[in-house]
């Protein structure tokens, strides 16, 4: 029986190889290898596409943030609340500046930052807030961006796993004073290697990021501040610039089989993702709930269909934030998700018939037991 994968990325190859080819030849005749013309070209590309005034690109989307928050000045002292579902670099960057994470639940149903409980984890240190647009979905930013607006606080938007994804039809990247993206290969908008974005409509944010970047040189070989070595490699840019065309397709694909799943899987006794009349996800992952998540990923390994975790323990939890202080209880939410959520194949080239298969294995797992 054929294998299905998480995510395929030799089929999304296929669709652009050979334009892939000519343009990674471009770049090794122009010799312009780090942050050069192409790396521009798809700046200005990404940040028109997301409807924003400025894009620095970047090698990762941890770098984004991380930049992001140094913009901002924060540093040793300050705080910045998140949630703690999601990947670590979202901590990472709050760590790196020397501030502290503190964390705030998630949403059940949209499984982003709650904005209900956002209000009381406010200190007069809070120097920023950081929602993760989290499996593709945009948070609920409007009561988010009015708590902020009131106490004179800054958004940063988590938006590494939401290329594309809406709001009230405004895009990710445009929604807080600055946005960070990810184009690790394995993301919607994915690169040959690793990437990232800092996208903002602050001129000032953008120089800064720009400098900071490489080494914090405003003019060649002289240095304001301590500075980084984040800058894109050309061939990231044009790879991604490649892709920035399919991307909507793309998209709209994803959007097509998350749908087909909640339609073959709704009659199972498990939580599906919810189509939310205010947003558009871009399903970065398609992740069911069920407090039988590991005898179902079992069954579906044993029927060489691939799954993954997105995420089992939240960070919280982890052992490198135990100097937080806290304990599990203090987000059931999260815990919950980590202890249930399973992700399922979700890539723009699956099939009708790759997504039936998926079923008919999960509810002969139910019709087992």
């Amino acid at each position: 029986m054929d294998r299905i994968p998480l995510l395929d990325l030799n089929a999304q190859y296929r669709v652009i190889r050979d334009e892939a080819i000519v343009a990674f030849d471009r770049i090794a005749e122009s010799s312009g290898f780090a942050q050069g013309p192409a790396a521009k070209a798809f700046e200005d590309e990404f940040a028109g596409w997301c409807g924003a005034k400025q894009c620095v690109g970047l090698n990762s989307g941890t770098s984004a943030l991380h930049l992001a928050l140094h913009c901002l000045d924060i540093g040793p002292g300050d705080e910045v609340i998140t949630v703690p579902m999601t990947f670590i670099a979202t901590a990472w960057a709050i760590y790196y500046v020397g501030a502290k994470p503190v964390f705030v639940d998630i949403d059940p149903v949209r499984r982003t930052l709650d904005p209900t409980l956002l209000e009381r984890a406010i200190t007069p240190r809070t120097k920023a807030i950081i929602p993760v647009q989290l499996y593709g979905q945009i948070a609920d930013m409007d009561p988010i961006l009015e708590i902020a607006k009131r106490h004179g606080i800054p958004v940063i938007e988590d938006a590494a796993q939401a290329h594309g994804a809406t709001y009230k039809g405004k895009r990710a990247g445009t929604l807080g004073v600055m946005a960070c993206f990810s184009f690790y290969p394995g993301k919607n908008l994915g690169a040959f290697g690793e990437g990232g974005a800092l996208v903002t409509n602050n001129a000032d944010y953008a120089a800064r990021a720009r400098r900071l970047r490489s080494h914090a040189q405003g003019e060649r070989y002289y240095h304001d501040e301590l500075g980084y070595n984040y800058r894109m490699d050309s061939i990231q840019g044009a790879m991604l610039s490649l892709k920035l065309k399919h991307l909507n397709g793309w998209n709209a694909s994803r959007a097509r089989h998350a749908r087909r799943y909640n339609e073959l899987l709704a009659d199972l006794p498990i939580t599906l993702p919810t189509f939310l009349p205010d947003s558009e996800s871009v399903w970065h992952c398609y992740v069911i709930e069920s407090d039988r998540r590991d005898e179902l990923r079992q069954k579906l390994t044993d029927a060489n269909i691939e799954s993954g975790l997105h995420y089992p323990l939240p960070l919280h939890l982890q052992k490198a934030c135990a100097a937080l202080g806290y304990k599990e209880g203090d987000f059931p939410v999260s815990e919950r998700l980590g202890k249930q959520c399973l992700s399922l194949p979700m890539f723009a080239e699956l099939t009708e018939e790759q997504v039936n298969r998926v079923s008919r294995v999960l509810h002969e797992a139910f019709a087992e037991s």
